[in-house]
């Protein structure tokens, strides 16, 4: 796609976040959280991955691993629009019992999700796994992660920084949604790590943008040089990004809309 096109999609993208959520009733979806990776969603799946629904077994497929599994609604909405499922399966599959599409993705390969996730501070060790797999067995697909800025208080994630730098992973490339917020309040209250600096130090390529902005995150990748080290993207983000009530209310990590909100949200999205 041309990157006028991804932006197109970032919007359908964040429509459809809306309507699916909007369709769980009074359940509750994680819909800031969503909202703010959409464009990078948008950016991977419509310009930069090589995946589709014809390769989801090809071994030399790239990977996407969805760190910040509670971005659910973000993950199931590309995928339906790309056409690994259709946007009927998903809703009507979505947040139900018994469903396909639950809260937090379950590794289905024939729908494009390669792995369970949900528990916060898993998905880069497992990611890490993957690039060096892919390097052990000689094949050229890159793996890309989605983490929150919240789930890197972790320390498993700290351990796999370093072991990703350790093994030269340059075909590992990380985006960190760094939104400023996690369940419990504010990132710089909660714990205030300094990503790109000790990224850096720890022997990673570290580019750090503004994560709304399609222009930047393509631009990071054109900068990016890619020789033995792995990449990572901090990209400033706007928790609920896109809907003027939700933009940076910490409310909307996990919620319902009532239809006045929805339909306002809607009109905002057209």
């Amino acid at each position: 796609m041309e990157i006028q096109e991804v932006k197109k999609l970032a919007k359908n993208l964040r429509k459809e976040i809306i309507e699916s959520s909007y369709a769980t009733g009074k359940i509750g979806v994680h819909i800031g959280p969503a909202l703010s990776a959409a464009d990078y969603l948008a950016y991977l799946y419509g310009n930069r991955m090589n995946v589709s629904p014809e390769k989801v077994n090809d071994e030399d497929r790239d990977r996407f691993v969805l760190s910040k599994g509670h971005a659910y609604a973000g993950l199931y909405s590309i995928l339906s629009l790309m056409g690994f499922f259709t946007i009927e399966e998903y809703h009507n599959n979505f947040m139900t019992d018994g469903g396909l599409f639950p809260a937090h993705p379950i590794k289905q390969l024939e729908k494009g999700i390669e792995c369970s996730s949900g528990s916060l501070g898993m998905g880069l060790s497992f990611a890490v796994g993957k690039a060096l797999a892919a390097k052990k067995k000689g094949l050229g697909y890159k793996t890309y992660v989605l983490m929150g800025d919240g789930e890197c208080n972790e320390g498993s994630t700290f351990e796999s920084f370093v072991s990703a730098a350790q093994y030269k992973l340059d075909n590992l490339i990380v985006f960190i949604d760094h939104n400023g917020y996690q369940q419990d309040g504010t990132t710089e209250e909660v714990m205030n790590i300094p990503f790109k600096p000790m990224l850096q130090s720890l022997g990673w390529d570290v580019v750090e943008i503004n994560g709304n902005s399609i222009d930047e995150i393509d631009r990071a990748f054109a900068e990016h040089q890619g020789k033995g080290k792995p990449f990572v993207i901090i990209g400033k983000t706007i928790k609920g990004k896109g809907v003027s009530f939700m933009e940076g209310v910490n409310s909307w990590h996990h919620a319902s809309m009532n239809e006045e909100q929805y339909n306002q949200a809607i009109e905002e999205l057209k």
